[in-house]
């Protein structure tokens, strides 16, 4: 328990001090005040599951980074180890290998004459289109927009979208989603994690990580505020 404690309290810290904020400015972005966001850092810190989704939300990593032992400062990924979709002879390349809260890049690549549809995300999201290399075509709110290399688009992500390739050359475009998060967080975090039932708090009391096979568990104490 010790260990997992100070594993919080010291990845907040680095997390806070790489982004290069006081504690009272991650305290007014999160909505956690100062002297518990003070007291998460010291290591000594028994804090509820809606304190722990405020603290990964306003540092945009999940809550399995704030709790885990601290990683090495670099690794290297080889580009047949990142995920890779087709959509239909569309390639898609996700260019993040560990996960960040609210954000995807993506790499498309599109052979010439190709179209692809995209998928509406949570309302608020935002997304940014960048074409690397030949020519896209973005379709968004009965607008069409022709990308060149070097052009930007910034679109909702939230309503329905589309992409084509008119060229005669294979077109490369990065693409950048920047998710709003979902109402309810909180509520659906606690129903993963297995807390239920009305009107109480779950505290975090215990947080077990299995590194060999990569497994790690949570286990809440319930505590009533009836």
């Amino acid at each position: 328990m010790d260990d997992v404690a100070g594993n919080l309290g010291n990845n907040i810290r680095q997390l806070r001090e790489t982004r290069g904020l006081t504690q009272q400015q991650m305290a007014k972005i999160s909505g956690v005040p100062r002297p518990t966001w003070a007291n998460l850092e010291s290591g000594a810190a028994n804090p509820t599951l809606a304190v722990l989704v405020k603290v990964a939300t306003a540092l945009q990593v999940s809550l399995e980074e704030l709790i885990s032992p601290p990683r090495t400062s670099s690794k290297f990924y080889a580009a047949a180890t990142l995920p890779v979709r087709q959509r239909g002879k569309v390639t898609v390349r996700r260019l993040l290998p560990e996960p960040i809260a609210g954000l995807e890049i993506e790499r498309v690549e599109m052979p010439p004459g190709t179209s692809m549809t995209g998928i509406p995300h949570t309302p608020g999201t935002r997304e940014y289109l960048t074409c690397e290399r030949g020519e896209i075509e973005l379709g968004e709110s009965g607008r069409v927009w022709k990308l060149a290399a070097g052009d930007v688009v910034v679109f909702r992500g939230d309503q329905s979208h589309g992409y084509r390739n008119p060229g005669r050359a294979t077109a490369i475009a990065y693409s950048v989603i920047a998710l709003a998060p979902l109402a309810g967080e909180v509520a659906r975090t606690a129903l993963i994690m297995g807390c239920r039932g009305p009107r109480r708090t779950w505290t975090w009391s215990s947080i077990c990580a299995r590194t060999t096979s990569r497994v790690c568990w949570l286990r809440f104490r319930r505590t009533s505020i009836a």
